[in-house]
């Protein structure tokens, strides 16, 4: 027999993680990269300006015409986990939320200035409250990281090679800085995978909704062990062959595979970070300004190195055998990765009388790719 303490089970207690920075959330290699970039000052602008005063308002009007703007009238239910979502991060303004006709789990963060979040009905008609909940923190933490800016700059490059691929050289040297990106760009899904579970606080809610991106909306009929079964032997089974297939899979994504996020993810929980920060150990985005570029880039380059040491992938164990080449390639980089960025950091300065130019933390932007 149900009782009615089982039909109404108790509502789970979420701290509220006041001022929290993204930089609590954002992978390291992730960060890394926005650290670089955000010392290019003005350059983000520039691009809001020419790319998000047409393109902005034209996205906009076109979900306002053909999607369902959420308020406390229209899909109740969506804007109560949004509105909670948004309180557990302590989001200052909160983006307008719409709903449009896909029957796919997905969801996407749009524009540059004033940045607003769309959900697919698949995702509402599939999803939980604390499933739910998870997606609109991920793309809530896309709108705090001001991941937007970035991802029209490699819109443009993308353009450029294609433009370009009658110059072999051009187009080679344009794709190289493309597939750099998609690797930033992929280690930026981990970081909002990690806003959506600050925003829920259910480590297994989160879980479930990369389980509902792979299979579908039923888990009656699914394990949370296996799944996490199947990511091991995803990063580590098969041999060489594997290995490339994974390579040619990944390399021109934006997204990592579901059970490689749900890796991560499981990983960060692992790690005491995620328990650290729930504890109130974070990043303020008061603190934002004393952020330290070069520290940034040295947290990407041990995160890649550590990557690389604990990796169970053919292809990168025998790297490792080979003598540890790959990461003395890693090395290099990230050491190329800081001089480029004090060398911005120093125009940057030489162009403006010598100001600071820190991290921001604002909601200055997000991503416009689906979710899935």
């Amino acid at each position: 027999m149900t009782t009615s303490d089982d039909a109404n089970p108790p509502v789970r207690r979420r701290v509220t993680l006041t001022g929290i920075s993204s930089r609590a959330w954002e992978h390291p290699a992730d960060r890394g990269a926005l650290s670089a970039l955000r010392e290019l000052r003005g350059f983000d602008d520039v691009v809001k300006t020419f790319f998000g005063m047409w393109n902005e308002r034209g996205f906009r009007l076109a979900f306002l015409a053909g999607s369902i703007r959420v308020d406390h009238r229209q899909y109740p239910r969506v804007y109560q986990r949004f509105t909670e979502a948004a309180a557990t991060l302590d989001v200052p303004s909160l983006p307008e939320l719409y709903v449009t006709q896909n029957p796919i789990i997905t969801g996407q963060a749009i524009g540059l200035d004033k940045p607003f979040i769309v959900i697919s009905t698949g995702a509402v008609e599939r999803l939980d409250d604390d499933e739910l909940r998870a997606l609109l923190g991920h793309e809530l933490g896309h709108v705090g990281s001001g991941h937007a800016v970035y991802k029209t700059i490699m819109s443009i490059l993308t353009s450029w090679a294609a433009n370009l691929s009658w110059l072999p050289i051009g187009a080679i040297a344009l794709r190289a800085i493309i597939a750099a990106m998609l690797e930033w760009w992929r280690k930026a899904e981990l970081s909002a995978d990690r806003a959506g579970l600050l925003a829920g606080q259910d480590p297994a809610a989160s879980l479930r909704l990369l389980m509902k991106l792979a299979g579908g909306g039923d888990l009656s009929q699914i394990d949370t062990a296996a799944f996490l079964e199947q990511a091991g032997e995803y990063e580590g089974g098969g041999d060489l062959r594997d290995s490339l297939h994974k390579l040619g899979m990944v390399a021109w994504s934006t997204h990592p595979v579901p059970v490689a996020r749900a890796s991560e993810l499981r990983k960060w929980v692992d790690s005491g970070e995620y328990a650290r920060i729930i504890g109130g150990d974070y990043p303020r985005r008061d603190s934002d300004g004393d952020a330290s570029v070069s520290e940034d880039v040295k947290e990407a380059a041990k995160a890649y190195r550590q990557d690389f040491a604990e990796s169970q992938d053919p292809l990168v164990g025998l790297l490792r055998r080979v003598g540890g080449g790959a990461s003395d390639m890693a090395g290099m980089a990230a050491g190329r990765a800081m001089n480029w960025a004090a060398d911005a950091r120093r125009r940057s300065r030489g162009s403006d009388g010598g100001t600071n130019g820190g991290t921001d933390g604002g909601t200055n932007g997000s991503d416009s790719t689906p979710e899935a």
